[in-house]
């Protein structure tokens, strides 16, 4: 799952939601959000099933099943969202909530380029497929318990048998099953079912006092029968005890300014922080990104090209349409070192007067869309890893990342969960409490060289904003870093 993957072909789905609503009702609630004015109004539709395993102290401790279950009610008016939510599907409840909805986005004086608002009956949907098919369909949920608990065993059993040095391990199991309708006053009706697995592996070792721990995981839009066949249970348990063996062994990181490499997949999760937020459109019109003027022009290195796309088949990033029922598409963001893109929701994109790019995405049915990621890279360059490795004579390989936080400045600090010493153009020693601090805009200028090998991390990451939390991939190969700040020890 860390390298991309043929598009499979365009097949029509038959896809089965346990909700629908008449022609006839989706007119009328759609006309009463939209009595007070507007552009836009729209019903979200969701279901989604969750199902969660969980394995520690040698037993199955946990397994558990749940359902949501809801709709939200949007309605733009100029650049002002009014929204109401409910997980009552009854014709009267989302009546209500469309009137709040239109309530809350109502101005005191009446819109005077708003288009008239349809009139039950006035209103035809059109029903669309999306044109492309990223992820396997299936309804129900198609892996049984069973099959979910010889994948956690497998994962579990192959951690402890790395090394004596391993005490505990835990292991999870995620999978869910999302569908989603979406219903706007433009006469939309689209729909989509996106399956969802996340495998995770902790281990911790002890050797004498000391103590570290390894994590590790993947998944995607997928099923349980694509994790089985590329037997990532052995491979995700042989990876979490391997890095908390190797942290056994790390010594704290040497502080100062250095030259840094980023490793290739891992380290994409740095420029997702540091760039990729501030290229995300609601920062753009609101002139809260150190980005929001700088369309056309170069930033970084000309090495540099940044690219977001929601369309590569089974990662966890994809969809198939938005969440407001966009077609998604490739964006770039940076193309050799210039800004040509924003990533766009069809709020900013009207209010930027710009097309959206199908980035409008949110948690859950009781969530308004923002414009998000999804998997997000530094595109491949020229150079050979073991090039850019002999470059340095002293200096740092970021190789696990921790987290970071990132001000709207471009200012970041990211903590490493592992790393090297390079030496000499070699990996010399491991290294672990390591923070890297610096600024946006510096680390584009400051990228030296960039690597043939772009990988993507491990299918398990998820972005937080305004409350919000969704899937994302991020990736990028081999980067040399000029310099940043390294904290350690001094």
């Amino acid at each position: 799952m860390k390298n991309q993957e043929n598009t499979p072909p365009v097949e029509e789905q038959k896809l089965v939601f346990p909700f629908q609503l008449a022609d006839s009702d989706s007119q009328e609630i759609i006309s009463t959000a939209l009595a007070r004015g507007g552009w836009l109004a729209e019903i979200f539709l969701e279901y989604t099933q969750f199902h969660h395993l969980l394995m520690e102290d040698d037993i199955i401790k946990e397994t558990d099943e749940s359902i949501r279950l809801g709709a939200g009610l949007r309605v733009l008016e100029e650049e002002k969202s009014g929204f109401a939510y409910t997980n009552d599907l009854g014709k009267e409840t989302l009546l209500k909530a469309a009137r709040a909805a239109a309530m809350i986005a109502s101005s005191a004086s009446t819109p005077t380029n708003s288009p008239p608002f349809p009139i039950p009956g006035s209103l035809s949907f059109e029903r669309k497929i999306p044109p492309h098919a990223l992820y396997p369909h299936q309804d129900p949920l198609p892996s049984s318990l069973e099959a979910k608990i010889k994948l956690v065993q497998e994962t579990y059993q192959t951690a402890f048998k790395v090394h004596p040095h391993i005490k505990k391990v835990r292991v999870s199991l995620v999978e869910t099953l999302q569908q989603v309708t979406i219903i706007n006053s433009e006469g939309l009706i689209v729909s989509d079912q996106r399956p969802m697995i996340k495998l995770v592996c902790l281990a911790i070792a002890e050797k004498g006092a000391r103590r570290e721990v390894g994590l590790a995981g993947d998944g995607g839009r997928i099923d349980l029968v694509h994790l089985n066949r590329h037997n990532l249970g052995q491979r995700i348990g042989q990876e979490a005890a391997t890095e908390a063996l190797q942290l056994l062994e790390a010594r704290p990181a040497p502080a100062g300014e250095m030259p840094v490499v980023l490793a290739p997949g891992q380290g994409g999760v740095l420029l997702h922080e540091a760039v990729g937020h501030l290229l995300e459109a609601d920062f753009i019109r609101k002139k809260t990104s150190i980005f929001w003027n700088k369309l056309n022009q170069l930033v970084a290195n000309p090495q540099v090209t940044i690219v977001d796309d929601p369309t590569i088949p089974h990662f966890r990033g994809s969809y198939n349409i938005d969440d407001e029922g966009t077609i998604p598409q490739k964006t770039h963001l940076i193309h050799q070192g210039q800004v040509v893109g924003f990533l766009q929701d069809r709020l900013s994109a009207r209010v930027l007067k710009q097309n959206s790019t199908g980035h409008g995405r949110r948690q859950d049915y009781s969530c308004l869309p923002l414009p998000r990621m999804s998997n997000t890279y530094l595109d491949r360059g020229e150079y050979l890893p073991e090039e850019i490795l002999k470059s340095i004579k002293k200096g740092l390989y970021a190789r696990h990342f921790q987290g970071g936080q990132v001000e709207d400045s471009g200012k970041f600090t990211f903590s490493l969960s592992s790393g090297y010493l390079i030496e000499d153009g070699h990996l010399t020693a491991p290294v672990k409490q390591v923070t890297l601090i610096g600024s946006n805009l510096k680390v584009l200028r400051d990228i030296e060289m960039v690597g043939n090998d772009l990988l993507f991390s491990d299918q398990v990451g998820s972005c937080g904003k305004e409350g919000q939390t969704i899937p994302v991939t991020d990736g990028c190969p081999t980067v040399k870093i000029k310099n940043l700040t390294v904290g350690g020890m001094l």
